[in-house]
């Protein structure tokens, strides 16, 4: 196994027991060595959320992609930190370029649904669920946040 992998196996782990600062260093060390390595930045981003820190994360994910702009998870992690920001418009602008791509994706699909839904487009948003429960059928974000819109359907 060489350094950089021992550096990543690490760095997963600290994530896994929720030592998102200590990661935050391993991940810097890590694209140190590698900066282009778009899988890292995607994880930190997503480590950097976990801590709240939107703004870096969004940061992490835009350098993933100026890297590569095909790259789907990169842009609806952009998604979800802007979501996080209360930025609806612009995190919906990213879900759809997730989407661009791959239009099967089930996690861009809900979270594009569940940003609709706050905005207030439950009927939007639930075309969203639909779609992405089609797609997975056990997929429990698309199921419960489909619960909650025909919810708030029913009372309004």
């Amino acid at each position: 196994m060489n350094d950089l992998t021992e550096l990543m196996n690490h760095t997963y782990n600290l994530c896994e027991d929720e030592e998102y600062d200590n990661a935050i260093e391993y991940f810097n060390a890590i694209l140190k060595k590698d900066p282009n390595n778009i899988m890292i930045l995607i994880d930190k981003g997503v480590t950097l959320e976990n801590t709240r820190e939107y703004e870096k994360a969004i940061s992490c994910y835009e350098k993933a992609i100026s890297i590569d702009s095909k790259n789907s998870d990169a842009w609806t992690n952009k998604g979800t930190a802007l979501h996080n920001l209360e930025k609806y418009e612009q995190a919906l602008q990213s879900y759809d370029e997730a989407l661009k791509i791959d239009k099967n994706s089930v996690i861009a699909l809900t979270c594009k649904g569940i940003v609709l839904g706050e905005i207030g487009h439950i009927e939007d948003a639930l075309w969203h669920f639909d779609k992405a429960i089609e797609i997975d059928n056990e997929y429990d974000l698309a199921i419960n946040s489909k619960q909650t819109a025909l919810e708030l359907l029913k009372k309004s």
